[in-house]
């Protein structure tokens, strides 16, 4: 009973130890390894040791036979893939093998074998050549081998690293041409050592050494001369220290590194300029303004100094003459005091220098006037000239002058020429000596300027929607060009409501005056520009009384207190209704479109001649024509508003000095936004029924006009 246990034992260990192999041999994509095949026969071996028994061949024929049946169960087990097994390809499971046990690479190589870290210089001239120490500092990179070329240009004595001597080769083929290069076989810092020599150039006084430019980071020249007395120069780098000792000059520079170093000196000269008398020519162009309440002056001033340097620059300053700036490059500083002006430079000038001087002078409006002349002291010859013009509505009459002949404005250089005042005179300063005494007086006569428009409506347009029962719609679109108003003062019909408001096609939400009108905000055109023209619109509605069989009708329209200049007037009328225009200073004519650009854009008028915009248009159309040529010879136009007498005047001028400080607050309120409210809507109007077309030219301010109208009730509809 004993003895199978050792045999299920070893049945047991061979199976769990064989079964995988066994399915591998089987698997068409997975094979057995010959090792592995051949080792099998050495583990029986250790497993089974043998024996010499008549038993042990019996043993080894139960063994096989077991193996077998074993081997057959696998196979069945393998190909109906019982629970437990996966079978996968070769090249899956080589897959799935490489993401579980990633193969470690090597890094990456450097991007450059080694660097050029620093470069130093440390070199003496001696005649013509400049010998010393070059001081490479290398940052090898890479393993093995490395070539680290040596700027070009150097004469090269003899090369070290690390106090070894170490050959220089020549360049790769085809590159650098007979650039040499140090072999470097360690990864690490390296200091190359070279024993260098650079010819001196001389040239027109002057000698120079040029430094070869290198791909290093930093590149330091120290650079002894065994001379005094010397200026140099320097080019492509920055020169941080110069020394000069009993017996040499020593230069320390930093070059770009991208750029040759170049040094250039030259044998110090002195310059004794600077303790020369000084000797220096002037040049002072002046334009005055005569205003009415004050005198500007501006001054130009140009200066060349012929000998020495000029530290300083005097002006004598005429009396009651207030200077308010000087401006230029050089100026450092400036004072006056007893009649003089001085003006202190940055440093002494040697060639030329330009300033500008502005002030200020009380002078008389109008009559004899003494021009105030600037003068240039310290100089040999002094040039230039005066302009002067007046400010405003003026005229410059006898002239006096001394020491001036008169030039044209354009001789006086760009600061007078550019002048486009009507009432300008020039003269230019009398050559000879500078000393000689200039005068110059004048009368002037001004003359009291005119009022003009400074804002004005080009044109009116109404659309008038009259119903039986009295209600009125009015549409009126003006055409303004304003310069200088903030506001547009409307005074409706008593009685009116409006509707909307609107400027440039944005409704606007106006203000009220104290009298009850309505302050609509312009747009102003800029200075020097002509006004261009804009679109105001208002739509309000009034009520009056009903319609009966026949009787008349007045119609009022707004008051402006800005001239308009021409004026059309469409009435769209009851259809049951038969209307005919009074005479006045409204006339009948045939339909036209409004002449100004601004009220044509978008605009409603776009019927034809005695049309109607709505019901009825073709009745209305010859009842309109009828109407028209029935009609006696129209009025001439209304002759303009006469003169107001002076106490009218004087009235008329502190409501409007009122009107402007209450539209300036009106104004101050609405840019900040403290107005509440909601902006208008714009309001459409509705064209229907017969029109009528009349128009009227030269409507004053603050005038409103009016159209009377007679209508009578007509039985059947579209008849005349």
């Amino acid at each position: 009973m004993e003895q199978p246990s050792p045999c299920i034992a070893s049945s047991y260990l061979l199976n769990s130890t064989l079964r995988p192999r066994v399915a591998q041999s089987i698997h068409p994509l997975v094979h057995l390894v010959d090792e592995e095949a051949t080792r099998m026969s050495a583990r029986f071996a250790a497993t089974f040791p043998q024996k010499k028994s008549p038993g042990f061949p019996l043993f080894v024929s139960c063994l096989f036979a077991f193996l077998f049946l074993a081997a057959a169960s696998s196979f069945g087990q393998t190909i109906a893939h019982s629970p437990g097994w996966v079978v996968l390809p070769v090249d899956e499971y080589r897959t799935l093998h490489a993401r579980a046990y990633p193969i470690e690479r090597d890094p990456e190589p450097p991007p450059v074998e080694a660097t050029l870290t620093r470069v130093d210089y440390d070199l003496r001239i001696d005649t013509e050549l400049a010998s010393g120490r070059a001081s490479l500092t290398v940052d090898v990179l890479k393993d093995g081998w490395v070539r680290v070329p040596v700027p070009a240009g150097l004469l090269v004595r003899e090369a070290r690293l690390d106090g070894k001597l170490v050959s220089l080769v020549p360049g790769a083929s085809g590159k650098a041409g007979g650039q040499l290069s140090a072999l470097l076989s360690h990864s690490g810092r390296a200091v190359l050592l070279l024993d260098i020599a650079i010819p001196v150039f001389s040239s027109s006084g002057e000698e120079s050494i040029t430094l070869p430019s290198t791909v290093s980071g930093v590149t330091r020249a120290s650079v002894q001369l065994p001379r005094q007395g010397v200026d140099v120069r320097l080019s492509g780098g920055l020169l941080s220290e110069k020394s000069e000792s009993a017996a040499e000059s020593k230069w320390i520079a930093y070059g770009r590194g991208n750029e040759p170093l170049t040094f250039v000196w030259r044998r110090k000269t002195e310059d004794h300029r600077a303790t020369l008398p000084l000797r220096m020519r002037g040049s002072l162009t002046q334009l005055l303004g005569l205003g009415e309440d004050s005198t500007s002056i501006n001054a130009e001033v140009n200066l060349e100094v012929t000998q020495g340097a000029a530290r300083v620059a005097k002006i004598q300053i005429p009396d009651k003459v207030t200077i308010n700036q000087v401006l230029g490059a050089m100026v450092a500083d400036w004072e006056v005091k007893a009649n003089e002006l001085s003006v202190a430079f940055l440093e002494p000038v040697e060639q030329n220098a330009r300033f500008v001087v502005t002030g200020e002078t009380r002078s008389p409006r109008e009559g004899q006037i003494d021009i105030p002349l600037l003068r240039l002291l310290n100089t040999e010859r002094e040039t230039g000239g005066v302009a002067v013009e007046v400010l405003g509505a003026g005229e410059i009459k006898d002239l006096k002058s001394e020491g001036l002949d008169t030039a044209d404005a354009t001789d006086l250089g760009e600061m007078v020429s550019n002048r486009q005042s009507p009432s300008l005179v020039a003269f230019r300063f009398r050559a000879g000596d500078a000393k000689l005494s200039r005068s110059l007086s004048l009368s002037v006569a001004r003359y009291t300027p005119q009022a003009v428009l400074m804002a004005n409506v080009s044109e009116a347009r109404y659309q008038v929607l009259v119903s039986s029962e009295g209600k009125t719609l009015v549409q009126a679109r003006y055409a303004v060009r304003n310069n200088q108003r903030n506001f547009l003062k409307i005074t409706l019909p008593p009685g009116a409501m409006l509707w909307s408001a609107s400027l440039a096609g944005k409704t606007v939400r106006p203000g009220q005056s104290p009298d009850g009108s309505l302050l609509l905000p312009l747009d102003k055109s800029r200075a020097g520009e002509e006004a261009p023209e804009f679109a105001v619109e208002v739509v309000y509605l009034s009520r009056g009384n009903a319609w009966n069989d026949k009787g008349e009708f007045k119609l009022a329209l707004p008051a402006l207190d800005l001239p308009v200049s021409r004026t059309g007037l469409l009435v769209y009328h009851p259809p049951l209704f038969k209307v005919t225009p009074e005479s006045g200073a409204f006339r009948v004519e045939p339909y036209e479109s409004p002449l100004s650009s601004a009220l044509n854009a978008g605009t409603a008028f776009g019927i034809g001649v005695g049309s109607a915009g709505g019901v009825g248009g073709g009745a209305s159309a010859g009842m309109v024509a009828g109407v028209a040529s029935a009609s006696p010879a129209p009025p001439p136009p209304p002759p303009p508003a006469s003169l107001v007498d002076g106490k009218d005047e004087a009235k008329s001028k502190r409501a409007q000095a009122a009107t402007e400080a209450l539209l300036d607050k009106f104004r101050a309120d609405s840019l900040a936004g403290k107005r509440a409210g909601i902006l208008p809507i714009h309001v459409s109007f509705p064209t229907f029924g017969p029109s009528l077309y009349l128009v009227s030219e030269l409507t004053a301010e603050n005038q409103s006009p009016s159209a009377g109208l007679t209508y009578q009730h007509e039985k059947k509809v579209g008849g005349k």
